[in-house]
């Protein structure tokens, strides 16, 4: 009998554990998106933006850049716009074919179509190729200006004739990994 018992329990104990769920392995931090420039959240300095002459790009860096990722595509934008009373925001910037083995975009971008790494930067709201400084009115809030930043299991096959729709849309099935970072401006 006492032997029955001892199977009976050693039987319970081996259910128990078998329907117990294996710990989830620990998640790994996602694409982030920093710059030595601002905060995330922080003020841009007017440096980046169109309250000096000639403003320049901010340094930005990457890390926990997914596995498989071939090429980033970046994107700065103004949510806090409409433009003509439709749901399209001003573009700042936007450069895809970014290696994937970059971990960085220096200060001062060159304003040039494709660059010697093999990036690519498109027309931005101001019909110029490259960056356009944050130009939000002193009148009201600040503006929030959103970099985001896309790794990719590709290149795309577009040129700096592509619109924001025609690169998000070959992004699209495409996105390993996202990293935002926002800054805030508006004119003194």
């Amino acid at each position: 009998m006492k032997n029955i018992l001892i199977c009976a329990a050693l039987m319970s104990a081996f259910v128990a554990t078998a329907q117990t769920p294996a710990a989830p392995a620990a998640a790994k931090p996602g694409l982030t998106l920093t710059s030595s420039a601002f905060e995330d959240g922080g003020i841009i300095p007017d440096k980046y933006t169109r309250a000096v002459e000639a403003p320049v790009s901010p340094k930005l860096t990457w890390t926990h850049v997914p596995d498989g990722t071939v090429s980033f595509a970046l994107i700065l934008h103004d949510p806090d716009t409409s433009l003509q009373k439709t749901t399209s925001q001003v573009l700042h910037w936007m450069i895809f074919n970014i290696p994937g083995s970059a971990h960085e975009l220096a200060e001062n971008v060159p304003t040039e179509a494709t660059l010697p790494d093999g990036s690519i930067q498109a027309g931005n709201t101001g019909k110029k190729i490259g960056y356009y400084g944050m130009g939000a009115g002193a009148a009201g809030p600040y503006h929030h200006y959103t970099f985001e930043l896309f790794a990719l299991d590709t290149k795309l096959s577009l040129g700096p004739d592509a619109t924001q729709a025609d690169v998000l849309k070959a992004m699209d099935g495409h996105i390993l990994g996202k990293g935002v970072l926002v800054g805030r401006f508006h004119r003194p």
